[in-house]
């Protein structure tokens, strides 16, 4: 129960309405310790319920009168603005019951009515990087009193170039506050250096890798021919599985619209998300997807990370993602909450070393599936190697390596020019 962190009543009162129950691991975890002051480096699967975790004690330090004050005390940094919408409204839920105020700073809303709101110093601000530096530029933003600062999704910040843009931000941030960083994968080369710079003694907290088999979520693998094999295989299975709601990813824009094209004629209740797609369109979108007015999501991975839709049982991945992390965020949309989901990957040949170095990650196979009226001749390369990818097959420095060889034989074969008044050796023999 939530009540036994020692919460103000308020916020207790709030999660009840909100019908949490029983805390996940991460929560009961994090928030004792956050509740302390201590700092935290929180690494935990996604849909693991990150957000409250970070929240209710952050909350907390504002509810208690001993730590009441003015401007901005609690500052949540997320990497893109539907993350940012999503944290906004669980944050404006659990402080209904109080006067506290929060602010949404994040792009393609309108600046100046964001400035406004921020020049009466709200006690929360949940932002993006790059507009909260632009505020913080044009001096509409104090955070001099910082209480909490949270980074969430920091591992996905530094995956996106951000790592300059936090330290801007921590720089004017006041330096005695408490930061909290929350992560979904371990393996990003510059968390522990982010890590270092920001924390001071933190608690060190593994809830899980994100690379163990989810035990919420069933994983198969279904083999295509071609591209066109595999769209007949999506329409096939968006038709015959049972889902509430769907999400498809692919790895490109075109892709998406292409693939959206291909299923709309067939289905009425389908949307389309990438990053190209103006913010009202996309807030739109995401709305419908929320409210049950469309079911199926045809996406880029835009929408991967944080996202938490209610009733998302079924995850495809059209294009096999390009890295084990992604192909984690990607799944982490469903099995979510302790409940069950699938996740099924579409893989053409050229994507069998993808998949195996994915399973290589993951440390775990996906469960192989044949759709029989859609049965294809692909069935994996004859031969693999010890990693699971195909016999024959050469990474891209094997590749850059014979290449080198080829252009430095070429060179070498290369006829030498004729120079004037003489005759090349070889013209001696043309009779």
């Amino acid at each position: 129960m939530f009540s036994h962190f020692s919460l103000h009543r308020l916020l207790v009162k709030a999660v009840r309405e909100l019908n949490y129950r029983q805390p996940t691991p991460v929560q009961s975890e994090a928030i004792p310790l956050a509740l302390e002051g201590i700092d935290l480096q929180v690494n935990s699967e996604t849909g693991s319920g990150k957000t409250l975790a970070y929240l209710l004690p952050s909350l907390n330090q504002l509810l208690d009168r001993s730590n009441q004050g003015g401007g901005t005390r609690v500052l949540v940094l997320v990497p893109t603005r539907e993350l940012a919408q999503q944290v906004f409204k669980v944050c404006q839920a659990l402080i209904k019951h109080t006067n506290l105020s929060v602010v949404l700073a994040s792009g393609d809303d309108d600046f100046e009515m964001q400035a406004e709101q921020l020049e009466q110093s709200p006690a929360i601000v949940i932002a993006t990087t790059g507009r909260l530096l632009k505020h913080i530029k044009k001096a509409t933003i104090d955070l001099e009193q910082l209480r909490v600062l949270v980074l969430d999704e920091a591992d996905r910040m530094l995956d996106m170039g951000f790592s300059d843009d936090v330290h801007a931000i921590t720089e004017v941030s006041n330096p005695d506050r408490q930061t909290l960083l929350f992560s979904a994968t371990l393996n990003n080369k510059w968390l522990p250096s982010l890590a270092k710079k920001l924390l001071r003694d933190p608690e060190v907290l593994t809830i899980s890798g994100g690379r163990t088999e989810h035990a919420d979520i069933r994983e198969q693998v279904v083999l295509a021919d071609n591209d066109e094999h595999k769209q007949k295989q999506l329409l096939w299975l968006l038709a015959h599985e049972y889902f509430a709601k769907a999400i498809v990813f692919c790895n490109s824009r075109e892709r998406a619209e292409r693939l959206a094209d291909a299923v709309m004629p067939r289905r009425r209740k389908v949307g389309i998300l990438h990053g190209e797609i103006e913010q009202k369109k996309r807030t739109s979108v995401m709305t419908s997807l929320l409210e049950g007015k469309i079911n199926v999501l045809i996406t880029t991975d835009v929408s991967a990370r944080g996202l938490d839709i209610e009733g998302v049982d079924l995850v495809i991945n059209y294009d096999m993602p390009r890295r084990g992390d992604d192909y984690v965020h990607r799944i982490g949309r469903t099995g979510r909450g302790g409940k069950e989901g699938l996740a099924i990957t579409l893989v053409m040949s050229t994507e069998w070393n993808l998949k195996a170095s994915v399973e290589r990650y993951l440390a775990h196979k996906f469960e192989p599936r044949i759709i029989e009226e859609l049965k294809g001749s692909y069935t994996g390369p004859e031969k693999l190697r010890a990693s699971g990818q195909a016999v024959g097959s050469k990474n891209k420095k094997d590749k850059k390596k014979a290449l080198g060889k080829k252009l430095k034989k070429a060179k070498k074969r290369k006829p030498k020019k004729k120079l004037a008044g003489k005759t090349s050796p070889s013209s001696d023999n043309k009779d």
